[in-house]
C-alpha cells in the first residue's frame, strides 16, 4: 500500500503543493507553475522527474487535454492521510454555531440548523442523519383510539421528543383497554432504550405468554408493532445540494442528475452514513472509495455525534474530490461535538 515512506522527502513536498493548487483552482498543475508554487531550485527536468515518479505510482495523472496533471484518488489519500495542515475554524463561525444550536429547540430543528451551517461554511451539501431513537430512552408510550382497528401509538422520548405511529390492530380496543395497555406498558418498560424495549418484548412475548392474560399480551404486541415501524423512519437532513453545481467536475446534467436522485431515494445514502457510526472520528471516502456510483466524483466527509457517549447519528458533507480537505475536516468534526452537545442539553 502506498504511504508516505515511499516517497522521498521532496517527491511529497511536490505532491502537497500540487494538490493544495489543483484544490485552489481546479486547473491541471504543470511543472513551471508547480516549480514557482513549491519555492525550491530545481531544474525544470528535475520537476519532470519528480512528476514522471509521481505519475508511475499513481498519485497524479495527465488529462489528455493539457500537459499538467491532477491529483488521483490515491493521490488525495495519501495526501489526507499523511500531508494535510488542518486548519482550525474560526471562532465566529463557532460562536455563531453555538448560537443557531438553541438547547430549547426540538431535536429535528437542532439537525436541520446543523445541515445548514455545514453547507453554509463549505458551500458544499451539508448531510445529518436525524438521530436513531433505538437508542434514546422512552418516558412514556400512549395508545390512543382513531377508528375501527386503528390505534395510534405515542411515544415520548427522554428529550421530550413526541413520536407517532399508527397501528392496525387486530381487533377493536376500548379505551379503558388502551388506557390499561398504556398503563402496563409504562409501568415495566419506561426509562428503558428502544432496543432494549424491542428486545425485551419479544423475549417476554414468547417466555411468559401462557401466564400472561389476553389484553397484557394484546399491549405487547401493539408496542412491538410500534415501535418496529419507528425504526423504519431513520433518515437525514440535507441542505445544499445545488452548491454542488457550482463546481465544474460536477456540472455536467446526468452527473448532477444522479446525485439529486441519490438524495432524493437516499437508502444507499443511508447506509454509507451508517458505515461511518461504526468508526471513531472523522471518516473520509474519496472518489470511487464510496463504493457508491453517483458519488464517484465526490468525497465524503463524515463524523458521528453522541449522546451520553453512545453514537446516535453521523453527520458530514458531501462534495468534489477538489474539496479544501483542510477546512473541512476540522468544521464537520467541531459541528458533530456541539450538536451532541446541544442535543444532549435539549
Amino acid at each position: 500500500m502506498l504511504n508516505e515512506q515511499a516517497l522521498n522527502e521532496r517527491a511529497q513536498h511536490f505532491l502537497k503543493v500540487l494538490i493544495e493548487r489543483y484544490i485552489r483552482d481546479g486547473q491541471p498543475v504543470g511543472s513551471r507553475t508547480l516549480a514557482k508554487d513549491a519555492g525550491m531550485e530545481l531544474s525544470p527536468a528535475t520537476i519532470r522527474n519528480v512528476m514522471a515518479d509521481l505519475e508511475d505510482q499513481g498519485l497524479i495523472t495527465s488529462p489528455h487535454t493539457s500537459a499538467g496533471r491532477v491529483p488521483t484518488v490515491h493521490g488525495y489519500r495519501l495526501f489526507v492521510d499523511s500531508l494535510i495542515s488542518l486548519q482550525p475554524v474560526d471562532h465566529r463561525s463557532i460562536k455563531r454555531l453555538q448560537g443557531e444550536l438553541d438547547e430549547k429547540e426540538a431535536p429535528q430543528n437542532l439537525v436541520e440548523t446543523a445541515s445548514r451551517f455545514l453547507s453554509g461554511l463549505t458551500h458544499m451539501a451539508g448531510v445529518v442523519m436525524i438521530p436513531r431513537h433505538d437508542q434514546i430512552l422512552i418516558r412514556e408510550l400512549q395508545f390512543v383510539h382513531l377508528s375501527d382497528m386503528r390505534v395510534l401509538a405515542i411515544l415520548v422520548t427522554s428529550q421530550g421528543e413526541v413520536l407517532n405511529r399508527i397501528v392496525e390492530t387486530s381487533r377493536l380496543f376500548t379505551r379503558d383497554e388502551l388506557e390499561q395497555a398504556s398503563r402496563f406498558i409504562n409501568d415495566h418498560y419506561s426509562g428503558l432504550e428502544l432496543d432494549a424495549i424491542k428486545s425485551r418484548i419479544v423475549r417476554e412475548m414468547e417466555e411468559y405468554q401462557q401466564n400472561m392474560d389476553k389484553l397484557m399480551r394484546e399491549a405487547l404486541s401493539i408496542a412491538d408493532k410500534a415501535l418496529q415501524d419507528e425504526g423504519e423512519d431513520q433518515d437525514y437532513i440535507v441542505s445544499g445540494q445545488t452548491n454542488l453545481m457550482d463546481f465544474d467536475e460536477l456540472a455536467q446534467l446526468d452527473r448532477i442528475k444522479m446525485m439529486f436522485d441519490a438524495f432524493s431515494e437516499k437508502q444507499e445514502i443511508l447506509h454509507l452514513l451508517d458505515r461511518c457510526s461504526q468508526a471513531e472520528g472523522v471518516q473520509l471516502f474519496i472518489g470511487e472509495e464510496s463504493g457508491y456510483g453517483p458519488l464517484e466524483k465526490c468525497s465524503v466527509v463524515t463524523a458521528p455525534y453522541e449522546m451520553d457517549n453512545t453514537v446516535v447519528g453521523v453527520l458530514g458533507v458531501i462534495g468534489p474530490t477538489r474539496m479544501a480537505y483542510d477546512r473541512v475536516i476540522p468544521i464537520v468534526d467541531i459541528t458533530a461535538k456541539m450538536l451532541g452537545a446541544a442535543l444532549k442539553s435539549a
